[in-house]
């Protein structure tokens, strides 16, 4: 018997207007998605649409319908339901992240096992998770600041007129690690102004300096060796790594760009292979977001996995980055539940 496919957007709350280099919003729109089998056993996931590539809530809503036609009859036949996925829908990688994220949390829930288990990973080798900082008065900033005070590394968002003043702020409010990413808000000759500054002020690597089409810059950044560069909007799938080879120090791996967990997965192989840093990143996500990509965190080096963090209003439990270590649920299959559930 066939899976059922059911859908609800879900509207989330920042706890401040969220704004990077392309602009900002105070809420997001996400879609939660349930598939139920024969018996009744539910696996959920969830699309976290960007419109820098195309997606809304409105777009996963019609894709997905594109899709049911396409879920397996059996779940575990999770390598196949991906590869038809991305056949049918090439792009769209949120959409099609939720339908694999609740395969797999079904498949953890049949077999009784957190889906880390399932892949015989270390829940204890989770790296510490950064907290962003968006962009904002000189004012707000510090108090974010303040307020990530139980967080031990930052991620601040630059790409702006006035990054400097936006550092010396962040750097007289706290002497944690930083972490940069740019959003590819700068040109070429702004990035290498700002490099030796960043390096000053103890950033340990910088995200997305350039447009993700500008290769050949972002390959002159790596080559002068001041700070490590790891790219975002240049990676969305494995098959991009090989040409990044050489020019990066790292990828940026986001569950709603590369469309599924098995993908995430084959990134990170593929990195390995070339000797590349690899991060894992999020949108604006709620708990059932982050915890689906938390559960591949033991393969990774770094992680920015606050999207549900920022939030008001977040409708679920699972994953967690209190004090900034990521701690993986140990329930069967993503192990996340509703806020209202027991323990909510």
């Amino acid at each position: 018997m066939p899976l059922t496919l059911a859908t609800e957007v879900v509207t989330l709350k920042t706890k401040h207007p969220f704004v990077i280099a392309r602009g900002g919003d105070d809420e997001t729109r996400v879609v939660w998605v349930r598939l139920t089998d024969a018996d009744g056993v539910e696996g959920w996931g969830e699309a976290d649409p960007s419109r820098y590539y195309g997606e809304t809530a409105d777009t996963v809503l019609t894709v997905l319908q594109r899709l049911a036609p396409h879920l397996p009859r059996d779940p575990f036949d999770l390598e196949a339901a991906e590869a038809r996925f991305a056949q049918t829908v090439p792009k769209n990688g949120a959409a099609r992240a939720a339908l694999s994220a609740a395969l797999h949390d079904l498949v953890g829930k049949r077999l009784s096992q957190p889906v880390w288990k399932l892949w015989g990973l270390d829940p204890v080798r989770a790296p510490r998770s950064s907290f962003t900082i968006g962009l904002d008065t000189p004012e707000k900033m510090r108090q974010k600041v303040v307020e990530a005070s139980p967080y031990p590394i930052l991620k601040i968002k630059l790409g702006t007129e006035h990054d400097e003043q936006i550092l010396r702020v962040i750097r007289d409010a706290t002497d944690k690690p930083l972490r940069v990413d740019a959003n590819a808000g700068w040109t070429r000759d702004r990035a290498l102004r700002m490099f030796p500054v960043l390096k000053e002020y103890g950033v340990e690597f910088v995200e997305q300096p350039l447009p993700p089409e500008d290769l050949e810059g972002i390959a002159a950044l790596h080559r002068r060796g001041i700070l490590p560069v790891v790219v975002d909007e240049s990676c969305i799938v494995a098959a991009d790594i090989p040409r990044l080879a050489g020019a990066v120090d790292g990828i940026n791996i986001k569950l709603a760009k590369c469309g599924s967990l098995r993908e995430a997965l084959r990134m990170i192989a593929t990195a390995r292979a070339h000797g590349m840093l690899v991060m894992v990143g999020c949108m604006i996500e709620s708990s059932l977001g982050i915890t689906a990509a938390a559960h591949f965190t033991p393969l990774v080096d770094a992680a920015d996995l606050d999207g549900a963090a920022l939030t008001a209003n977040d409708p679920f439990v699972g994953a967690t980055i209190d004090g900034g270590q990521i701690r993986l649920p140990t329930g069967p299959g993503l192990g996340v539940r509703r806020r209202t559930e027991r323990g909510g």
